[in-house]
């Protein structure tokens, strides 16, 4: 029997695109190692979003080429989009597939070797990559929508990932059955730009979630991976206020809390439209999670509107920040402009930021303390069952068992170091 291992960057739609590859190998007849060790075939699901994604993806492939040199050498995904001729010059790669062809790497590994088309991908149809069974025991991810045609400045997903395009709402209805019935409680809707699933018609986002919400029994919990302020429409606040499955936390991309940087970054919208959004979702969910990603150090950023971004993201009061220092992307708008900062401002002022997400978090986990909370365990270790609520605040609590993949309603007694504490309200599996 073949075997594989498989190294996954960047995202959770390539963390999903590597588990569908894995489950169609091993039902291929393959069987899974791990990427320290020797294997025939290694597969680099790689990212190109930043700098150190890029140079994370070519220090795998060099590792798997280390580790075996007459293993087959499969690289896949979007550093292949964007940096095609770099890879060309590595004799060693058996195996290139960019943004398209994905559905069809068992067939290529099966052939030996290929080099599918990887030209302009700004016109292309949604791969549906079967998933029946997610590794993760409680939560899985489904890939609902892939490409961008947003074109940020700062971005390089629209040249790597290709045009908006998404699955017909009965296939992912479909594949969520499966993983309901494989035991999963939690799904997390992904994609690059899930607010616009099927956009311009009425099989959109609130229309696949009511999909979801009435016809997968089982279905626990419905988060949505990450989605933009201008696209949590009236319809999604609506649906979440008449059905618990869906979770109540929404990861808002904010990039930056000055006007000016948000417009050279070329961002649909202005930091008080963003503000007054949040303020909306707030009155009808006084306790959800709104969390963001940040990115310090854009071109031209000046120590004002830098300060301008931490006062923002405090009034805000965001559940917790991802931070980014500024990554320059060949072939983006935002590499032609002047006034580039160098990497020891961008990490001083990332580190402030990131200290600034630490206490901002502290501040919401610390809300929950005297309430109760409904917690799906995920792990338990040393006597401790640790796992998340709806909010994604972590909370652990004293056990003699395991509880995992299990849902209890939990007190929270006190915060500490990151997460909060509770006890069991009763010893009943919520239903």
């Amino acid at each position: 029997m073949k075997t594989f291992a498989i190294a996954t960057l960047g995202c959770k739609v390539n963390t999903f695109e590597s588990e569908s590859y894995i489950e169609s190998l091993i039902s291929s007849g393959y069987q899974l190692v791990d990427f320290k060790g020797p294997a025939d075939i290694y597969i680099i699901n790689t990212c190109s979003v930043t700098n150190t994604a890029a140079s994370k993806s070519r220090q795998k492939i060099h590792q798997a080429i280390r580790q075996n040199a007459d293993a087959m050498i499969c690289v896949v995904g979007c550093y292949v989009q964007t940096n095609q001729d770099e890879l060309n010059d590595i004799d060693r790669i058996d195996l290139l597939i960019g943004a398209k062809h994905k559905s069809k790497l068992v067939e290529y590994i099966q052939q030996g070797q290929g080099y599918p088309d990887i030209n302009d991908q700004r016109d292309i149809m949604f791969e549906n990559l079967p998933l029946k069974q997610y590794n993760h025991q409680t939560r899985a991810f489904l890939k609902i929508q892939d490409g961008c045609d947003q074109f940020c400045s700062y971005c390089i997903i629209p040249f790597a990932r290709g045009n908006e395009r998404w699955a017909p709402s009965d296939d992912l209805v479909e594949m969520a059955k499966g993983l309901v019935r494989n035991g999963h409680k939690e799904i997390v809707l992904s994609g690059i730009h899930i607010g616009r699933y099927g956009k311009d018609s009425r099989h959109d986002l609130s229309h696949l979630l009511k999909r979801l919400i009435d016809e997968v029994d089982g279905l626990r919990r419905i988060r949505l991976s990450s989605i933009e302020i201008t696209e949590i429409t009236p319809q999604l606040l609506d649906l979440m206020t008449s059905s618990e499955k869906i979770v109540r936390h929404f990861h808002i991309p904010l990039q930056s809390g000055c006007d000016t940087v948000l417009k050279r970054m070329n961002r649909p919208y202005t930091s008080d439209e963003f503000y007054v959004r949040i303020q909306e979702i707030r009155q009808r969910f006084p306790l959800i999670s709104i969390s963001t990603d940040v990115i310090v150090g854009f071109v031209g950023e000046s120590e004002e509107e830098f300060q301008t971004t931490v006062a923002f993201v405090e009034k805000c009061r965001f559940s917790f920040m991802h931070i980014f220092p500024y990554s320059m992307r060949a072939n983006t708008a935002a590499a032609l402009m002047s006034g580039h900062l160098d990497a020891i401002t961008k990490k001083a002022r990332s580190q402030i930021l990131i200290e600034k997400s630490n206490l901002l978090k502290m501040r919401y986990d610390m809300q929950f303390v005297n309430k109760e909370v409904s917690v799906l365990f995920e792990s338990f270790q040393k006597g401790i069952a640790t796992g998340h609520t709806g909010e994604y605040v972590l909370v652990s609590v004293i056990s003699d068992e395991s509880m995992n993949n299990q849902c209890h309603r939990v007190w929270i007694t006190h915060h500490k170091q990151g997460r909060n504490y509770g006890v069991l309200v009763k010893k009943v599996v919520e239903s």
